[in-house]
C-alpha cells in the first residue's frame, strides 16, 4: 500500500467506473467487479477510508539491516552455536543420515593441513571423519516437486564448515571456509545447531581471543567508524 500511485484518481469525464457524474466524493476506490451494476466499490487504499493503509506507516528502508541485539545475548549465542558443533548428540538431530554414527566431535586440526592440495587434503578428511565424511561435501541434487519450475531448480546441502585462522588462506570447492574474525551464528546454526565444523588450531586460538575481547571483528570495525562519523 506503499505504492507512489496509491490515492490515484481517475477523472475521466463520465468514463465507466468512475465516481464522476454519480453525486459521490471523489476517493479512490476498489471496484468489486459485479455485471450489471454501477455502485459496486468500496473505498480503499489511502488513509481516510476505512480499511485503508495507515497514514504514516514505518519505511520499510529504514527497519532493514538495522535490527540490533544485546551484545550479552549475542555472546551467548555465539558461544551455544560453537558449543553445538562439539556436541554428539546435536549433530546426530541436525543430520537424520547419521543418526547411527558414533561422533568423536570437535574436530580440531593441525593448521598446516590448509596448506595441503586439494586432493590430499581430501584423503585426509577422510581419516579425520570416517563414516562423516559422507556429510562433508556439499551436494546438489534437483528439488522435487514445482519448485524447480520457480527458478530453485536446485537444492544444495550444507556439507562441512572448515574454520581457520585470521591469518590462515585456504581454497576448496565443496565445503564452506569461514576465518575465525568473521564466523557468525549464522555460519554454525543456520537452521538448526549442530552443524558439522572442523576447526584448525589458530582459528581455536583466534576465537578464544574473540570471545575475551581482545580482537575486533568486522562488526566492531564497522561501529567504530560509525561512532567516528557521529562525534565529526
Amino acid at each position: 500500500m506503499q505504492a507512489s500511485a496509491s490515492g490515484q484518481l481517475k477523472h475521466a469525464r463520465r468514463k465507466w467506473k468512475t465516481a464522476y457524474g454519480k453525486g459521490i466524493s471523489r476517493i479512490p476506490r476498489k471496484i468489486m467487479w459485479r455485471r450489471g451494476t454501477q455502485f459496486f466499490w468500496i473505498g480503499a487504499t489511502i488513509s481516510g477510508t476505512r480499511g485503508g493503509r495507515k497514514a504514516h506507516p514505518p519505511k520499510i528502508k529504514s527497519m532493514l539491516n538495522k535490527k540490533k541485539i544485546n551484545k550479552k545475548e549475542l555472546k551467548i549465542a555465539f558461544l551455544s552455536a560453537i558449543a553445538a558443533t562439539a556436541n554428539a548428540d546435536s549433530i546426530r538431530k541436525r543430520y537424520s543420515s547419521i543418526r547411527d554414527e558414533k561422533i568423536n566431535a570437535p574436530f580440531i586440526i593441525e593448521s598446516k593441513i590448509t596448506g595441503l592440495k586439494a586432493k590430499d587434503f581430501i584423503e585426509a578428511m577422510k581419516k579425520i571423519l570416517g563414516n562423516l565424511y559422507s556429510i562433508a561435501l556439499q551436494k546438489k541434487s534437483v528439488r522435487a516437486g514445482k519448485g524447480k519450475l520457480r527458478g530453485r531448480k536446485y537444492r544444495r546441502s550444507a556439507g562441512m564448515l572448515l574454520v581457520t585462522g585470521d591469518d590462515e588462506n585456504a581454497r576448496l570447492s565443496g565445503i564452506d571456509i569461514k576465518k575465525a574474525g568473521e564466523l557468525s551464528i549464522e555460519d554454525l546454526a543456520e537452521g538448526k545447531p549442530g552443524r558439522l565444523a572442523v576447526y584448525t588450531e589458530k582459528a581455536i586460538e583466534d576465537l578464544e581471543k574473540r570471545i575475551e575481547g581482545k580482537m575486533k571483528t568486522k562488526d566492531d570495525k564497522k561501529e567504530a567508524k560509525g561512532d567516528k562519523k557521529s562525534r565529526k
